[in-house]
C-alpha cells in the first residue's frame, strides 16, 4: 500500500497531540495516512503496554486512517543508530510517502528530540540506492519523501507553517481522550503526571486556539520543517 502521509511519533499519543487534526483533514480530503509508533509507550506511569495498544487502536479508528503499526524500539532507551535508522528506512520504503511527519525537533521528553533525529536522518537514507534493505525477502526499492514535518509539542517553537483544523478539532480530541489512562480521568486511580490533570487539555485547546488566530481561525496546529518551503503561487496564501 502506498500512502501519501506517514507520520512516526516516539509513543502512542505523540501523533494524535501533535497533528491529529491534520491527519483527519487529510484523511477527509481522500488522502491515504498511516502512523508507527516508535516504542509502546511501556514506561508511562499511566497504563500498561496492553492497555496502550489497546487505546491506540481506538485512536486509529477514530482518525480514520489506513494503517498503524509499532516498531518497539524501547520507550527511554531507542537510540539513533544503524539498526534503528534501518527500521525506520524499511517502512518509508515500504509506503513511499510524500509527506513525513515526526516529533518536534527539541521537547522536555528526551525521546521526542531523539525521535526528530531518527526520522530525519532516515527519511534522507531512504533515497539512497546503496542502502539495501529487504521486505518479505524482497529487495526494497530506495524513496525519499518531498517533505519532513515536525510538529510542535510541549515547548513553545514557533511553526513554520500552520493547518487550520477547525472543522475537526473535536474528532481530534476525542482521538487524544482514547488514551484514557494517560489523561484526565476523574475515576482514575494511576498516579499524577503533568498531562493527567484537566488543565493540560485546556493547555491543548490553548494553544490550537493561538495558533489558529495567526491564520485567523477557530483552531490550527503548527509545524516546523528543517528546510524552505514552496508553494505554486501566492494566490496560495490567501
Amino acid at each position: 500500500m502506498k500512502l501519501d502521509i506517514l507520520a512516526f511519533g516516539a509513543h502512542p499519543d505523540d501523533i494524535e497531540l501533535g497533528c491529529g487534526g491534520t491527519l483527519i483533514k487529510e484523511v477527509s480530503q481522500g488522502k491515504k495516512v498511516g502512523i508507527i509508533d516508535i516504542t509502546e509507550g511501556e514506561l508511562g506511569s499511566r497504563g500498561t503496554r496492553e492497555t496502550r495498544k489497546t487505546e491506540a487502536e481506538e485512536a486509529l479508528d477514530i482518525l480514520g486512517l489506513s494503517i498503524r503499526e509499532n516498531l518497539n524500539l524501547g520507550d527511554g532507551f531507542f537510540e539513533v543508530n544503524e539498526a534503528s535508522i534501518l527500521r525506520v528506512i524499511e517502512k518509508i520504503r515500504q509506503y513511499q510517502p510524500s509527506i513525513v511527519i515526526t516529533n518536534a525537533k527539541s521537547d522536555r521528553h528526551p525521546d521526542h528530540g531523539r525521535a526528530y533525529e531518527l526520522v530525519e536522518r532516515a527519511a534522507f537514507l531512504s533515497g539512497l540506492v546503496k542502502i539495501q534493505t529487504e521486505l518479505d525477502g524482497q529487495s526494497q526499492e530506495k524513496w525519499r519523501p518531498k517533505t519532513v514535518l515536525n510538529y510542535v509539542q510541549d515547548n513553545y517553537l514557533k511553526p513554520d507553517i500552520i493547518i487550520d483544523i477547525t472543522p475537526h478539532f473535536d474528532q481530534k480530541m476525542k482521538a487524544i481522550l482514547a488514551y484514557k489512562t494517560q489523561f484526565y480521568n476523574p475515576d482514575s486511580t494511576e498516579p499524577k503526571t503533568p498531562i493527567s490533570s484537566p488543565e493540560f487539555l485546556d493547555h491543548l485547546k490553548g494553544r490550537a486556539i493561538q495558533f489558529g488566530r495567526n491564520i485567523s481561525v477557530k483552531y490550527a496546529e503548527g509545524f516546523t520543517c528543517s528546510r524552505v518551503l514552496g508553494v505554486p503561487s501566492i494566490s496560495n496564501l490567501l
